[in-house]
């Protein structure tokens, strides 16, 4: 292999401190192991996405996009919640193809970003529904039930109608997070990136 051979393929590599546990784990898998290894890393970036989304949701909310109360759609909550989603899929697009995928390059960074794109719209829908018409019932069902909880942070705390729905939108996102996470695993894995090994 030339320089330039060796100096494209460190480009395209990207290297983390994780790659050594996620490589010695996946390793553990046979011939499941590459796969197994790009299904860590992606769990990894997801992590990261979510921490992203349940950040940026959580701050919109608590600032300038708190709940309503509107029914049957709290448009504050769908809109927070896509700006946190939007915010959180650019990250994982961005870490995707530099870490988790970096040997897939037969198609263009703007054809994969489009199929990724679309990939995420119908999980950002999906999620998105669930979330807007779930928060207020889970908030009104597990307030009372958390609410011990919540008052070992916060001694005094006396829940209201937005504090419940905020928790509800709270519990929907973890749900809806974990169903689109494994949504986008699938569809990317065998359609963005379906041209590696």
């Amino acid at each position: 292999m030339g320089q330039i051979e060796a100096l494209n393929e460190s480009r395209r590599q990207f290297r983390n401190p994780l790659d050594g546990p996620i490589l010695a784990l996946s390793s553990r898998f046979g011939s499941r192991s590459k796969e197994v290894e790009r299904f860590l890393k992606f769990a990894v970036v997801g992590a990261i996405g979510a921490v992203i989304d349940s950040g940026t949701l959580f701050v919109l909310q608590a600032t300038i996009l708190p709940p309503t109360l509107q029914e049957p759609i709290d448009i504050n909550v769908a809109l927070a919640q896509t700006i946190a989603f939007v915010a959180a899929i650019l990250s994982n697009f961005t870490w995707n193809r530099l870490w988790t995928y970096p040997d897939s390059r037969s198609r263009s960074v703007r054809r994969q970003m489009g199929q990724f794109a679309l990939i995420s719209l119908v999980g950002w829908v999906g999620r998105t529904l669930w979330i807007t018409f779930a928060h207020q019932p889970l908030g009104n069902i597990l307030m009372p039930l958390l609410l011990p909880y919540i008052q070992l942070v916060r001694p005094g705390y006396m829940p209201t109608d937005v504090g419940a729905a905020k928790l509800g939108t709270m519990i929907a996102w973890v749900v809806g997070v974990a169903v689109v996470m494994v949504w986008n695993f699938l569809a990317n894995r065998y359609w963005t990136y379906n041209d590696v090994d």
